[in-house]
Parts: C-alpha cells; sequence; structure tokens
C-alpha cells in the first residue's frame, strides 16, 4: 500500500494528486524562426561535394519533421547556408500563414463544407436563402464530394481543382455550370478561418492551369418563348394555372414571387402589386435580393384578369384547396402538358423583351424586374415614385399578348404595338 493511502487510512486526509503536467501544442509566440542547416557527407567541407539543407517542418495532424532538400555543388558553407534561408525564406516555412497551415486540425474537405453550409442560413452578414443553399448542396453531392471529399483541405488545391474540372467537362456540363459549381470549392476553402478570421488555406486559383472555361454570353442557352408559343400555352393551360401564367408572362415575377401573392399585396383596381415575399418548398422567405422587394404596375387588361379571380379569394392568389401556396413542381407539370418545352424563367425574358420593345425607360424596367439598380438609377428615384409616369408605361407596353379569360375560352385582345 502507498504512503499516500496509508496517510489517508491513519489520518482520513484525502492525499493532494499529482499534478499532470499539460502537453504543450505548437505555439507560433514561442518561435524565432529557424535558419537550418547545411551538411555534406564528407566530414570536411568539400567544395566539390553535393551539400543539403535540413530544417523543421510542421506536418498537419502530426508531430513536427525533419526536411532535407538538395542544395547542389557549393564552394563555401557560408553560401550553402545563404543559399538555404532563401529556399526558406521563399516557401514561407517561418511565415505566420503556413505555421497555421499546418498546425490547423486535419480537417477534411468534406467536414469543412458541411459546417460552411449550416452557418450560411444564420451568419450576421447577408444569410443565404435555402433555394442558394440548395444548388451548393447539388454541387457537393454531384460533383464535389466524390473526389474532394476525403481530402485535407491542406491538400486541395490547384491540382485537386483540375482533376474536378476534367471530370465535369468529361460529363458533358456546360461552361458555366462547371464555373458554378468550381466556385463553390473555392468558398469552402475560404470559409476555413482562424481565430483572428484570416484564411487558413488561401489559394491563388491559376484558371489556367485548372482549365477553368470562359463563358461566352452570346453562346449561353437562354430558352424564352415566342407571342404564339405564349397563346398556345394560356389556351392549353387548366384554368387554374392560366391567371398565374399570364401574370408572370405580363409581369415578369419570379415563379416564387408570384405564388407568394396574398390579396393584400395588390391595391384595389389590381393595376399595382407589391414583392414582399417568396415561396420556395412551401415556405415564405425573402425576396430574392433586396431589390426583388418592389413594386410592380399593371396593364388595365391584365388586371380585369386579377379582379375577376380574387373575386372570392382569401389569402394567397394562387393556392390550393387548403390555402397553402401552390407548388411549382405542380405548375410546371401543367405547363409541360399544356406543351410548353421552357420554363418559368422563360416568361421573365418574354417581359423583359416586350418592355424594351416598347422603349420602356431603363430604370422604369429594372424597377419591374427587380434587377439590381446602377447609382443612376438610385439617384432616378423620383421617376419610379411617378405613379402617373409609371402607369402611362405600363399601358403602353400593355402585356405582349392575347389574354385568355380564366373561367372560359374568351379571348380579350390586347394591342403590343403601341409604343411613344
Amino acid at each position: 500500500m502507498s504512503n499516500s493511502v496509508e496517510t489517508q487510512d491513519l489520518n482520513g486526509v484525502q492525499p493532494r494528486p499529482t499534478p499532470t503536467r499539460r502537453l504543450r501544442g505548437p505555439s507560433l509566440s514561442r518561435r524565432t524562426g529557424q535558419s537550418g542547416t547545411v551538411v555534406q557527407h564528407s566530414k570536411t567541407w568539400d567544395p566539390g561535394a553535393p551539400c543539403y539543407g535540413k530544417f523543421w517542418v510542421d506536418v498537419p495532424g502530426n508531430p513536427r519533421k525533419r526536411r532535407t532538400i538538395a542544395l547542389g555543388v557549393c564552394a563555401t558553407k557560408s553560401k550553402a547556408r545563404s543559399q538555404l534561408r532563401e529556399y526558406i525564406e521563399r516557401e514561407g516555412v517561418n511565415s505566420s500563414q503556413s505555421f497555421h497551415q499546418q498546425t490547423a486540425p486535419a480537417t477534411t474537405f468534406r467536414e469543412q463544407a458541411e459546417s460552411w453550409l449550416a452557418s450560411l442560413p444564420t451568419r450576421r452578414r447577408k444569410p443565404v436563402k435555402p433555394a442558394t443553399i440548395h444548388g451548393w448542396r447539388h454541387s457537393l453531392d454531384k460533383w464535389l464530394m466524390p473526389t474532394l471529399g476525403d481530402m485535407v483541405l491542406a491538400e486541395v488545391g490547384n491540382g485537386a481543382l483540375k482533376n474536378v474540372i476534367e471530370k465535369m467537362s468529361a460529363g458533358g456540363l456546360a461552361p458555366q455550370s462547371i464555373v458554378t459549381h468550381s466556385r463553390v470549392v473555392k468558398m469552402v476553402m475560404s470559409s476555413a478561418v482562424n481565430s483572428e478570421g484570416d484564411e487558413i488555406y488561401p489559394r491563388k486559383w491559376n484558371h489556367n492551369f485548372v482549365g477553368l472555361p470562359i463563358v461566352d454570353p452570346t453562346k449561353q442557352k437562354r430558352p424564352t418563348v415566342t407571342q404564339a408559343e405564349l397563346q398556345n400555352i394560356l389556351a392549353a393551360l387548366a384554368p387554374r394555372y392560366r391567371v398565374l401564367v399570364a401574370l408572370l408572362a405580363g409581369t415578369g415575377l419570379r415563379i416564387g414571387e408570384a405564388l407568394g401573392l396574398k390579396l393584400d399585396d395588390l391595391n384595389s383596381e389590381c393595376t399595382t402589386l407589391h414583392v414582399r415575399r417568396s415561396i420556395w418548398h412551401g415556405r415564405e422567405q425573402q425576396p430574392k435580393t433586396e431589390n426583388a422587394v418592389r413594386v410592380i404596375d399593371i396593364p388595365e387588361q391584365l388586371a380585369q384578369l386579377l379582379r375577376e379571380h380574387i373575386a372570392e379569394l382569401t389569402g394567397y392568389l394562387f393556392a390550393t384547396r387548403n390555402g397553402t401556396p401552390l407548388s411549382q413542381r405542380n405548375v410546371l407539370r401543367a405547363l409541360y402538358i399544356a406543351g410548353s418545352t421552357c420554363g418559368f424563367h422563360s416568361f421573365r425574358r418574354y417581359r423583359a423583351a416586350v418592355l424594351r420593345k416598347a422603349r420602356v425607360p431603363e430604370d422604369l424596367i429594372g424597377l419591374w424586374l427587380g434587377h439590381a439598380r446602377n447609382l443612376t438609377d438610385r439617384y432616378a428615384v423620383q421617376l419610379t415614385d411617378d405613379l402617373a409616369f409609371r402607369s402611362e408605361w405600363c399601358e403602353r407596353a400593355g402585356v405582349g399578348f392575347q389574354l385568355v379569360n380564366s373561367g372560359t375560352q374568351n379571348v380579350v385582345s390586347i394591342d403590343a404595338t403601341r409604343v411613344a
């Protein structure tokens, strides 16, 4: 029996435990930098023999290791030391950036990506919308995780990105898709920061080396509809979807914005509507951008159709029998049944073309479509606040197609050729 136990038995006093020495981890403050050591295989310096430099390097997840490099033939030992110091300085062996990279926990790309995604919707500065996170999740699951998921962050650089891009190119992805997926890799890497908020693994991405394609805007696929195609779609649609599609094509609303409309978003005559919310997967959220919160003027003929549609409605303008917003998937299915081969954004492009043909002022087009506004647009805010000015241009532009009544097959003719 030990002395401590005997003391406890005799005196009833609990022995003082032996303090455990805490192991100190790597600390940059305890380092003064290193110059390394130069050596040769001979005991005395041989001006004609090769020499080598030795120094310590940090290894992610492991203790420091000794590294040896070849310095070639150096006439003197001083020359060899100078050459080794230049190498250490050039490689940043003593830099704080290298220290933080190599001593950080051995986090994999998969672990960092999950942590990054979890932080996006709740971060204080510019929280990300669920739809955007859903798209980034698809990029990770489909293209990035199979190649990069198990790699530690320190190993994810230009070489790894090049490998991913080659696989995406072989998979037949369009240039814009490749650029979009590659951007997720960069965001995940930049999200790994130290306690000071500095990037642990800063990267200088070499787009030429990795083979990142250049996106040619003239060759990008931008599907739209013609007036004849739109007429056929409206005529073939089920009545419950007809007003919704007419509103999309006649105002340029995004589908989520249209599904989020409520009765109190319209004025009494249905000639203006306010975009205040959006619907994604059946849930309300803020519109896509700050500029998406806006007012949109509606031509009288389309306003008349809306007045008929909302006569007996409460809550959402486009809802199920239970009063919940319509599903985008169901609306898209109805469009395909009606013969459409395009998506919702085609109607938005159609509206933009109608407004351009009518020579509507650009600041009004930006307001109605919810596009980003430049400094000149912000200075011209008094124009967009002028209801009479907006209404005049709205009626001049019209909707650009013939409107089918929501309850019957009657057609209301819209003259879209009147311009100033």
